[in-house]
């Protein structure tokens, strides 16, 4: 089977968990062909296993390709217009205002649910026809076609609000988002060939393969391990916007991922969180089958097997410092645990992300630790300690994930905001006990195997930690069971297997189609291959005549 593997910012460039999960997957399904698409910067790519052939590229997250210096904004919306002219006639730019009013209308309107896709599609068929959409959706058309839909009855009330700075910052993004749609892609050589387009998220990743639906019939399915739309609403950059601006966005967000869903051959969410996302996005239940991520869980098994391992005083987190991991109120929490049993210490181990966001964030919690928990020593002449330490995974006292964990008697983790806990499921694999916030997909993730409170309560995280960390006997039976219910669940092999029979099933019920010169089934019947003339010899053999 030939698959066309759709990623942004992901495989085979980007590192991290998705570019991990599309590099087990392509590695671990050698029977099939992947040929790889890949939104966003690019790079040297590296060494590629024998059935992952080609690797086509396009980057959506940069300027258009006609943007010159100057206002970023108003050169992305308006571009150079009289290039869009110039490349598009009278009859051209008439279908692209109509089809560009359609989708306009359908992103402001209150209870237009059909203009979105119908604007898109056409739009679509421009830019096959003529080679893309050169300058067209930057151009003062797309602005005057954008301020009419908000202008016109039926409208939102937010988008009605929008003024000249907001429909040129939101033709900036449309711009973007739409991009796909001018990307050479499209061919019978190219996504034309593939049997299955397999989107690694839904919105502007996707929109590659609801084209070579349209175009080819070739089915589309969608894995999503976290909600696009969700980490829309939650980004911090759309919080400084205008209100209407982010009306605009969010219509535009929903409106993709609405079609993408209504579209998708077969939605595989990573957990039931994603899963309730799409279903309130329109997705159908029939056509949702929730697939857990996988994990190496071989990295983890000498620390799972060893039952003496892990000091019975230390508590553990691990993970991106960022404001939705509550490092503050696990600090609280940790000086209410502290104040109940002295001994206990804390060891937070950060994943390195190279963010400034992520490091101004660490600064903040090492400052307020610092000031919770003064350097105590045991006399005058003594160094002090600080019961809370900060390290850096890859560092001399965190060197590795299976180090970091095999140290800890509890494992925490304090978020207000998560979707598949990763590093709850590394803990898991080491056969630790886990304290956990609910939130995300934490609660099917533990099951019955770890503790579970609410977010942003630190008494409740505190009394948790302390219940585990006095009952070693109970400890060890989490442990236990969480290891059990890792193994079971949240491996690569069961991530493998999934996908090797969803792929095989979603071809089953494909439509058979036959690409230039490819010989069409049974248009011959298979004696004439046989040589000689054995059907002759059989007839006369049957009725007893001579042979001719």
């Amino acid at each position: 089977m030939r698959i066309g593997l759709l990623t942004e910012g992901g495989y085979p460039y980007a590192t991290g968990e998705s570019g991990l999960w599309c590099e087990r997957l392509v590695h671990g399904l050698g029977q099939h062909q992947f040929d790889l698409y890949a939104l966003g910067p690019t790079g040297t790519p590296p060494p590629l296993p024998p059935n992952a052939r080609t690797v086509h590229t396009g980057d959506v997250s940069g300027p258009g390709a006609d943007a010159t210096p100057g206002s970023r904004i108003e050169r992305a919306a308006f571009g150079d217009d009289r290039a869009s002219r110039r490349a598009y006639g009278r009859r051209e730019r008439r279908r692209f205002t109509e089809a560009f009013r359609a989708l306009a209308t359908g992103l402001c309107a209150e209870h237009d649910e059909t203009s979105f896709a119908t604007g898109l599609y056409a739009l679509a068929d421009l830019a096959r026809e003529r080679g893309g959409l050169p300058g067209a959706l930057r151009s003062d058309d797309a602005v005057r076609g954008l301020e009419a839909a908000c202008r016109a009855p039926g409208a939102r009330r937010t988008a009605a609000a929008a003024g000249l700075p907001d429909h040129l910052a939101f033709a900036d993004r449309l711009e973007r988002a739409l991009r796909p749609l001018s990307l050479d892609w499209y061919a019978e050589e190219a996504l034309g060939a593939v049997d299955l387009c397999h989107a690694t998220a839904a919105g502007t990743t996707a929109l590659p393969g609801l084209l070579a639906k349209r175009f080819f019939g070739t089915p589309l399915l969608v894995t999503e391990y976290g909600a696009q739309l969700r980490a829309h609403y939650l980004s911090p950059a759309v919080a400084g916007h205008s209100a209407p601006l982010r009306a605009l966005l969010a219509a535009l967000h929903g409106r993709l991922a609405a079609e993408t869903y209504g579209q998708a051959a077969l939605l595989t969410p990573g957990n039931a969180h994603t899963r309730r996302w799409q279903e309130k996005c329109g997705a159908d239940r029939a056509r949702i089958r929730t697939v857990h991520p996988g994990l190496p869980a071989d990295r983890f098994a000498e620390v799972g097997e060893d039952e003496e391992s892990g000091d019975p005083a230390t508590v553990v987190w691990v993970g991106r410092a960022e404001p939705a991991k509550d490092l503050v109120a696990l600090l609280h929490a940790f000086a209410d645990l502290r104040a109940r049993q002295p001994d206990v210490r804390l060891r937070i181990v950060a994943v390195p992300t190279g963010d400034p966001a992520a490091d101004a964030y660490l600064a903040h919690c090492k400052g307020f630790a610092a000031q919770l928990f003064p350097d105590e020593a045991a006399g005058a002449h003594a160094v002090g300690e600080n019961p809370v330490t900060f390290e850096e995974l890859g560092g001399p006292e965190a060197p590795t994930l299976e180090d970091t964990y095999a140290s800890a008697a509890v494992v925490v983790l304090s978020s207000v905001v998560e979707g598949f806990p990763t590093s709850l499921v590394e803990a898991m694999f080491c056969a630790r006990a886990t304290v956990s916030t609910d939130v995300g997909a934490v609660v099917e993730v533990i099951g019955g195997t770890g503790l579970v409170v609410p977010p942003r309560n630190p008494r409740a995280l505190a009394d948790a930690c302390l219940a585990l960390l006095r009952d070693p006997e109970r400890r060890h039976r989490l442990g236990a069971a969480a290891r059990a219910r890792a193994l079971e669940l949240f491996t690569v092999e069961q991530n493998l297997a999934a996908f090797r029979g969803i792929y095989l099933e979603l071809l089953s019920h494909a439509p058979v189609r036959h690409r230039p010169g490819d010989g069409v089934p049974f248009a011959h019947p298979a004696e004439a291959h046989v040589p000689g003339s054995w059907t002759h010899q059989a007839v006369t053999a049957g009725t007893g005549a001579p042979d001719a």
